[in-house]
């Protein structure tokens, strides 16, 4: 009795200690699950080819290939819209971007100038806003693309500090090839086609004036054709200023609302922005904080620093992806090494749309990267355009090394960093995005997006449609980009593909994949090939019908009135005398660089 009293007491004792150890376990997960810190990386048209942990094999992304290893990678993670401004207001918010009005019914879906009186209007929330809210320290390190400016040039209406960061360090509008000196003009093509008839059709109008008058054969004073003469030289004169100056007045580097560099120099400018975002880290290792890393890595301009140029098997293009990786590496060896800070932070990784396929640089290099499978790329929402790279790492909290095949968006963001941050989502208004973690944790396995709507700018160009008693993923087209050539992957006449007009074919019945079975989206099913045609149309068409009246007008933030250049609200660190040029950035000590 005595022996068999030993024992139950060892093994009581036993018990109690395993209770105790549960006790701290579930201390530290709860610990962890709450309030964590996050890092946001987006990189700029990137390809979900372009990764190791995606298939491709020649590139070298170690960095951003541990994310994978060490977390969770989404096979069939999408973007809102293959267009940078639109894609980033969705991420921002967790919105469909045509309910903020960051959609445009024009031919032009993205900001061009950063005297643009459009953007990110102040009555959307953002997840920065609700971060900063509970106590976050927030910011926002390179690009931003969602405006600047409403009715002067220092109101600051839609920039980044408006918008719940704390801190800004980057380009307020984007990286274009005419920031950087003999990378050609994204312009000058659209230019020519938009601007060469007109200015014929008014040259050939004043000279026939003129020789009408001169004949007799119609009286017009001389004071008239003066008149349209004045203003056609006028706006030729401002229009050439605009586009001659355009790398001093639109390509600058920005700290919080002062402009430090302008124009943007390129030199160790991956550095200058790892530096920034690594800073910010070591100011707030004390506190919760919300990093965007937004690169402006590898939207043309290409560049690289001299320790990465001519290092890949895939020219500026692959050396850019290097870069970047190691940038990603930098910030892993800090939150790891240095501040011991991995287990309580979220570190995310995506791109705001696919690879821009048609870039090829004037010496005929590829400076667009690699979709994989998946066809066409950015501007079309065709699978390379909108199926993106996402990988989410937490050590102890979500899965390692596992993969995922539901569809999710770069909009489930929002609701996952508000949730886990232990804020409140917005009550008003429709969030679109869902919560990630259950997903991420392994304690469900379906996506909760049954359907997803992708735009072509404001227009609905095509429906997702996830059903959850079936594996098979649906999707429709309403209309398609016309490709040229036409036997091409993309719309290399036009640089990128449009979403209207005589730039797309409308189809009846629209065309139907059955992407689990047909991911390149190669053979549309049909009536004969798909016996539940029409049943799948027409549970989408109600779905669509749904959503459309969850939709509300509001102001659309890319009319031309809203993306014209203003010259009031043109931005400038000296005179436009002294063509806006400043340069406050110092550098400092730059990370140190190990390229491989």
């Amino acid at each position: 009795v005595f022996h068999l009293f030993l024992h139950t007491r060892k093994k009581m004792r036993l018990l109690l200690y395993l209770i105790i150890f549960q006790c701290a376990i579930n201390s530290v997960n709860t610990h962890h699950v709450s309030n964590p810190n996050v890092v946001l990386l987006m990189a700029d048209d990137l390809g979900i080819g372009d990764l190791g942990c995606y298939g491709n094999r020649t590139l070298r992304t170690p960095n951003i290939d541990r994310l994978a290893e060490e977390g969770v990678t989404l096979t069939q993670h999408l973007a809102a819209s293959p267009l940078c401004t639109p894609s980033r207001a969705a991420f921002l918010t967790g919105r469909y971007p045509v309910r903020s009005g960051m959609a445009a019914f024009s031919r032009v879906g993205v900001f061009l100038f950063s005297a643009s009186s459009g953007g990110l209007p102040s009555e959307e929330i953002t997840f920065s806003d609700l971060l900063k809210e509970r106590g976050y320290a927030t910011a926002l390190i390179g690009k931003w693309h969602l405006g600047m400016n409403c009715e002067s040039s220092n109101d600051f209406c839609h920039h980044p500090l408006n918008h719940g960061f704390d801190y800004f360090y980057g380009l307020t509008v984007t990286n274009f090839r005419d920031c950087k000196p003999g990378q050609g003009s994204v312009f000058l093509k659209g230019v020519q086609q938009s601007l060469v008839i007109p200015i014929q059709i008014a040259g050939i109008t004043l000279v026939s004036l003129a020789i009408a008058q001169y004949i007799g054969l119609l009286k017009v004073p001389f004071q008239a054709l003066g008149y349209c003469l004045l203003i056609t030289a006028i706006s030729l004169a401002v229009l050439i200023f605009f586009f001659y100056h355009f790398r001093h007045l639109n390509c600058f580097l920005m700290r919080d609302h002062q402009i430090i560099q302008q124009p943007l120099s390129y030199e160790n400018l991956t550095q200058r922005l790892t530096k920034e975002a690594m800073q910010f880290i070591g100011r707030n290792t004390d506190t919760p904080f919300l990093l965007v890393l937004s690169y402006l890595h590898v939207h043309t301009a290409l560049y690289a620093s001299k320790n990465f140029r001519g290092k890949s098997k895939h020219g500026l293009y692959g050396d850019a992806v290097e870069e970047m990786d190691w940038s990603v590496g930098m910030l892993h060896v800090l939150l790891t090494s240095k501040y011991n800070l991995s287990n309580n932070t979220l570190v995310y990784f995506t791109s705001d749309q696919g690879a821009h396929v048609e870039e090829i640089s004037s010496s005929g290099e590829v400076h667009g990267g690699y979709n994989g499978i998946y066809k066409g790329g950015k501007s079309m929402n065709w699978e390379g355009g909108i199926r993106v790279p996402g990988l989410l790492r937490w050590p102890g909290v979500i899965q390692a090394g596992a993969y995922m095949d539901e569809p999710t968006s770069n909009m489930d963001i929002f609701p996952t960093i508000v949730k886990l941050a232990e804020a409140q989502l917005p009550s008003d208004r429709i969030i679109d995005g869902h919560d990630l973690m259950p997903l991420l944790q392994g304690k469900v396995t379906r996506s909760k997006h049954e359907f997803l709507f992708h735009y072509c700018n404001a227009y609905l160009n095509a429906v997702r449609w996830h059903p959850g008693n079936s594996e098979s993923v649906w999707k429709v087209f309403f209309f398609t980009p016309n490709f040229s050539p036409e036997d091409s992957n993309g719309c290399y006449d036009s640089h990128v593909c449009f979403c209207h007009g005589g730039f797309i074919t409308w189809h009846d019945p629209p065309l139907l994949f059955d992407l689990s079975r047909d991911p390149e989206e190669k053979v549309p099913l049909t009536p004969e090939t798909e016996s539940h045609f029409y049943e799948i149309l027409r549970v989408i068409q109600l779905a669509v019908d749904n959503h459309t009246r969850s939709l509300h007008a509001v102001p659309n933030q890319l009319s031309w009135n809203n993306l014209l250049w203003k010259p009031w609200l043109q931005p400038c660190c000296s005179s436009l005398l002294q063509s806006c040029y400043c340069d406050y950035d110092t550098e400092g000590s730059l990370p140190e660089v190990h390229s491989g």
